[in-house]
């Protein structure tokens, strides 16, 4: 009886990239292609596409309209709009720095290596020899010059690093993977390295600190107040049996607790989520609610007074079976409390409720459950005689005399994982600030439960509108000075909007008070989240509670919506900024050792010690082997108990400096002791200075075999890089390290006994083979002697990679970027004009409209278009006064404005008559109905009515 069907009229305001879904996504740069499309100046296009559907409606097609004056200038902003630019990722920035150094340095190498080989060749055939240049011999030169060519090409390969993306796109696509598992969704790569440098979060409270399932957990019943949920023996029967009726019957039939979905899960909640707290107290209470709907089902409901904001309670009547009525009413408790004449006592007996226990009640009950963080639900009912019946519409003398029956305290519980993973994050070097939309009582309280405050500290707990007072001007424009003062102590932004979460992550990207740039992470569930999220270094949507904006904009989704997911993801993060720096730190060796024996070789015996295939396959092992065996490195907890490297702090550090210097000087000083001593110490033939073509040499051959050990053992000392003296520590947990050393030590072994003359290789002896291994074993003691030795004493080369702030984006960028947000600042700020520049384009579309009416084609003007939100309205104005902020809806200084409304009022009778109407506030309605009635099912104004 209480269900109404019927029919209504809808003004569409605006469609597709116009509303207020198509404006953000438009802020973040997507969905705007059709929009960019050149049309012809001053002709105006409308497409009629008439598309059977299977009730036989027309569908029209409308283009943009496009006018001389505004159609150029629209284009650009909207290219403006569409192109956003993004920052590099920390990671991505320094190892372009890096491998830009590095390519340089083997670049010049390799150059000096082939000039210094051929000028040596040179002037020791035809300056000191004094040979003449014959004819016959120029084949066997072009050899020689083509063998320095290669042995440079050679150095330049072994130099340039062309494994590192290789070692980054495996590290990246492994921990992707890997974060599926712990319930991070990852839509962009890099965003898995730039959570390793978070160094802020920005967290929302409901669903992602909170489990979203409200709570009973306190309750004031038979003048008792219960500070955990009583078992049902010590509750009077009486107030008992109206307690669970009351919850039963008052609140909606479509609320209810269902099992879980999972063995072992929580029971899961379905419709209103504070209902369903209440319905838990019933269960709790070892009693079921169903059979008391099932025998007064919804339809025999006498009457039903929803929850409105006005009420701000509830109430059900039912008919009792003698013929009198029950009202039954739960609400805010200090609404409701306040119409109660009568409380049940400890018997369940009614009793005078006079002010002074209203009071008394709201300083011992009510008051501690709200400083506690809980929402106060007070139950009561009334009693009603049969005859005469009450005027159930005459609401203020029925929703009063109420008898209280019970007040609950109802909680959104914290995720019982979550204070372990906030102290872990702290612990790690990054700050947890909470941004929700729930008060602040209620927010300070779940902040210290969380662990994200902790009394005694020096922290901020404020709300909205206090955050806009101390961060804005008199002229109501957002200073970065003065957020510098809030955000480094704000801790809870309460009652927040989500124009005051994107200010505070922008204030926060954007602050030069520390050294370090703020690497800032934000999760948010809500449409309007969506710019916030994309100018987060790194965005969180919630996978169950997010929209498709808030998803779109974001770089990883938890799955799970949970805070815990997040930590992981930071674990992950730092795990490949680790991989990465693990992979540096063995490459770089072999580049440093491979390039200087190349160099020096054949600098001083005219011929690299090693050769072109051996470079080539050496350059196989450090490269591509070697990224899949360090960039696979499972993630320890260790990684948590350090913090962030920040933005500035250098890729190769003092310790991998130190670990790189060091192993190389010992590769070097054993391959040149071989080299220049080894035929004595083997007492076998030397292989320097052979002729151009001779077959391989049992000297190289070890050269090259005891290079590759100490490869393979160096790749057990890059597992560590902090300076950890058990290189093997957990070793066994990657199988894929050990399968790939193995299988390269097997490969090796085939390469020097059967490689031949392709490997250059000459078949080795078990006891020279045992003395490679052993000289290869000695990296990992000589890895212990450099682990004793103080970084202090190793300050060069510590800025290798290091990324300075005018490396990370050229300066037109950081323009481009800063005007855009600028303007997505400005349009969030201004809610209100969304709505005006949507009458604006009502206007538009009822010229239209009377262009077709009236055939007047030719005579239809188009005033400035409108398209992007940063035409209309560009020094939005909000004033704060000390009092209470006013924001006027038309800037009044505004000229841009001011034009645009002069010359509405003086375009032609017809359309300026609809202008007025839209400017005055009067409804545009189209009734489609009787347009369908009165239009032609094939007329243009029909398909335009039915599609507007």
């Amino acid at each position: 009886m209480f269900h109404r069907t019927g029919s209504g009229r809808m003004v569409v305001t605006a469609v597709g990239v116009n509303s207020q879904t198509g404006i953000i996504f438009t802020l973040l740069g997507a969905g705007v292609e059709e929009e960019e499309k050149k049309e012809k100046k001053g002709k105006i296009i409308i497409s009629l596409n008439m598309m059977k559907k299977p009730d036989g409606a027309a569908a029209m097609e409308m283009q943009p309209l496009k006018s001389a004056e505004g159609g150029e200038a629209d284009e650009k902003e909207r290219k403006k709009v569409s192109a956003p630019k993004k920052e590099k990722s920390v990671l991505q920035g320094k190892l372009t720095k890096l491998a830009v150094q590095i390519g340089k340095a083997g670049l010049l190498m390799s150059a000096i290596t082939v000039i210094i080989l051929v000028l040596y060749f040179a002037i020791n055939n035809f300056v000191l020899e004094k040979r003449p240049w014959m004819t016959e011999c120029t084949p066997i030169y072009i050899q020689y010059f083509v063998k320095f060519f290669i042995i440079g090409v050679t150095v330049l390969v072994v130099a340039v690093p062309e494994g590192l993306p290789l070692a980054v796109t495996i590290s990246l696509a492994y921990s992707v993977k890997k974060m599926m598992k712990d319930n991070n969704l990852v839509r962009h790569l890099d965003a898995c390295e730039t959570m390793g440098n978070a160094t802020a979060i920005c967290s929302d409270k409901t669903g992602t600190l909170t489990t979203n399932r409200m709570t009973a957990v306190q309750c004031y019943v038979g003048d008792v107040h219960y500070k955990e949920i009583p078992d049902p023996g010590v509750i009077p029967p009486k107030s008992l049996d109206l307690l669970i009726n009351a919850i039963s019957i008052n609140s909606a039939y479509t609320t209810k607790i269902l099992p879980p979905d999972k063995e072992g899960g929580l029971p899961k909640q379905v419709g209103n989520k504070t209902e369903c707290g209440l319905l838990g107290l019933v269960l709790d209470l070892k009693r079921d609610y169903q059979p008391i709907r099932n025998q007064i089902p919804e339809e025999k409901l006498y009457k039903v007074y929803t929850f409105n904001s006005v009420r701000k309670s509830m109430s059900t009547v039912i008919k009792l079976p003698e013929g009198s009525f029950r009202m039954y009413s739960k609400g805010a408790s200090e609404i409701v409390l306040k119409k109660c004449s009568h409380i049940l006592n400890e018997v369940g007996e009614p009793r005078v409720f006079r002010p002074r226990d209203k009071d008394e009640m709201v300083k011992k009950v009510i008051e501690p459950m709200a400083c506690n963080g809980l929402r106060t639900i007070c139950v009561a009912y009334r009693d009603f005689a049969s005859d005469p019946e009450p005027k159930w519409d005459d609401e203020n003398n029925i929703l009063t005399d109420l008898t209280a029956i019970c007040v609950v305290g109802i909680e959104d519980p914290v995720r019982p994982e979550v204070p372990d993973a906030i102290q872990k994050c702290q612990r790690a070097g990054i700050t947890v600030r909470m941004v929700t939309g729930d008060n602040i009582n209620t927010a300070r309280a779940i902040a210290i439960k969380c662990g994200i405050i902790h009394p005694g500290e020096d922290f901020l707990c404020i709300d909205g509108k206090e955050f806009n007072r101390r961060i804005r001007n008199e002229k109501g424009e957002v200073e970065q000075e003065r957020i510098d003062k809030v955000w480094p102590k704000l801790r809870v932004l309460a009652r927040s909007s989500p124009t005051d979460k994107h200010t505070l992550v922008k204030g926060i990207i954007d602050s030069t008070m520390a050294d370090q740039r703020q690497v800032v992470a934000v999760t948010g569930d809500g449409t309007n989240d969506g710019p916030a999220l994309k100018k987060a270094d790194v965005g969180f949507a919630m996978g169950i509670a997010g929209t498709d904006v808030a998803k779109e904009a974001s770089d990883i989704i938890l799955t799970d919506d949970n805070f815990s997911s997040i930590v992981k993801a930071v674990m992950w993060g730092r795990n490949v900024y680790d991989s990465i720096s693990k992979f540096l730190q063995f490459q770089l060796t072999v580049n440093v050792v491979a390039v200087i024996v190349a160099f020096t070789g054949a600098c001083i015996t005219q011929d690299s010690p090693l050769k072109a295939v051996q470079m080539l396959w050496v350059n196989l092992i450090m490269d591509t082997f070697a990224s899949l065996a360090l960039a696979t490195e499972p993630p320890t907890e260790a990684l948590l108990r350090r913090k962030p490297y920040g933005r500035n702090k250098p890729l190769i550090s003092s310790t991998m400096t130190k670990n790189i210097l060091g192993h190389a000087v010992y590769q070097l000083i054993l391959i040149f002791t071989l080299l220049f001593a080894g035929e004595k110490i083997f007492d076998i033939d030397s292989g320097r200075n052979a002729p151009l073509h001779s077959p391989p040499s049992e000297h190289y051959t070890i050269i090259f075999n005891t290079f590759v050990m100490m490869q393979l053992f160096n790749e057990i000392n890059a597992r560590k890089i902090h300076g950890e003296r058990n290189v093997f520590d957990g070793i066994f947990r990657n199988p894929i390290f050990c399968s790939i050393v193995f299988g390269t030590f097997a490969i090796q072994i085939v390469i020097v006994q059967f490689g031949g003359k392709p490997f250059s290789c000459q078949p080795l002896s078990l006891e020279k083979w045992l003395w490679c291994v052993f000289l290869g074993l000695g990296e990992l003691v000589w890895g212990q002697v450099i682990v004793t030795i103080p970084n202090s004493h190793l300050r060069f080369l510590r800025r290798a990679g290091q990324l300075t702030h005018k490396d990370e984006l050229p300066e037109e960028d950081v323009n481009e970027e800063n005007e855009e947000i600028d303007h997505a600042e400005r349009e969030l700020r201004r809610g209100q004009i969304l709505w005006f520049r949507g009458l604006n384009r009502i206007q538009t579309q009822i010229r239209v409209v009377n262009a077709f009416r009236s055939s007047l084609y030719e005579g239809l003007e188009k005033p400035d278009s409108r398209t992007s939100i940063h035409n209309f309205m560009t020094h939005p104005e909000f004033r704060i006064d000390d009092s209470t902020p006013s924001i006027p809806l038309i800037d009044d200084t505004d000229d841009d404005s001011a034009r645009r409304r002069t010359k509405y009022s003086s375009q032609p009778s017809s359309p300026n008559k609809n202008n007025n109407a839209i400017d005055s506030g009067i409804n545009l309605t189209i009734d489609i109905s009787k347009s369908a009635a009165s239009s032609s099912p094939a007329s243009p104004l029909h398909s335009l009515e039915t599609s507007l």
